[in-house]
C-alpha cells in the first residue's frame, strides 16, 4: 500500500494520460511549482515531438531539456521575480497554431511572484513571511 500510495502521484504515471494531440505548430511548456521539473520531463519523454518551454521551480532540482529557471519557496526573491517576467516575455506573441502545456503545482505562487499595480517585491516578501509566521497552513 505504501510502494502504491508514493508511486500515485508520479507525474511520469500521470502526464502521458492527459496528452491533447499535437498542434500544427509549435508546443511551448511552461509552468511553476515544485513538481514542474518533474512533470516537465514527464510531458518531454512522451511527447511525439520536442517541445520547447521554460518552467520555474526551487532551487536543487536538476531536468535536462526544457530550460528550468530556479527561484525561492517559501518566500519569493528576485531570481522569481525575474522569473515571472521571463516567463511572460516567453508566450508573448504566440499563434493559434501553437499549443501552450501548463504545468502548475504547490509552490508556485512563491517561485512566480509578480506583484500588482505599485506592489514591490519587498511587499510581497513581507506578507508571505506574515502567514509563515501565522503558520495559516490548512488544518484538515
Amino acid at each position: 500500500m505504501f510502494e502504491t500510495s508514493v508511486a500515485a502521484p508520479d507525474p511520469a504515471r500521470i502526464v502521458p494520460a492527459w496528452l491533447p494531440d499535437p498542434p500544427r505548430g509549435r508546443t511551448i511548456v511552461i509552468g511553476a511549482g515544485e513538481g514542474a521539473a518533474a512533470m516537465a520531463q514527464a510531458f518531454d519523454d512522451a511527447w511525439p515531438h520536442p517541445p520547447e518551454g521554460l518552467v520555474v521551480t526551487r532551487y536543487g532540482v536538476p531536468y535536462r531539456r526544457i530550460r528550468v529557471l530556479e527561484a525561492a519557496h517559501p518566500v519569493p526573491d528576485e531570481a522569481g521575480l525575474a522569473a515571472s517576467r521571463q516567463l511572460l516575455g516567453f508566450v508573448s506573441g504566440l499563434t493559434a497554431d501553437e499549443l501552450i502545456v501548463a504545468l502548475i503545482s504547490g509552490g508556485s505562487s512563491a517561485l512566480l511572484p509578480a506583484p500588482a499595480g505599485d506592489l514591490t517585491l519587498d511587499d510581497e516578501q513581507a506578507f508571505n513571511r506574515s502567514l509563515l509566521a501565522a503558520d495559516c497552513r490548512s488544518r484538515t
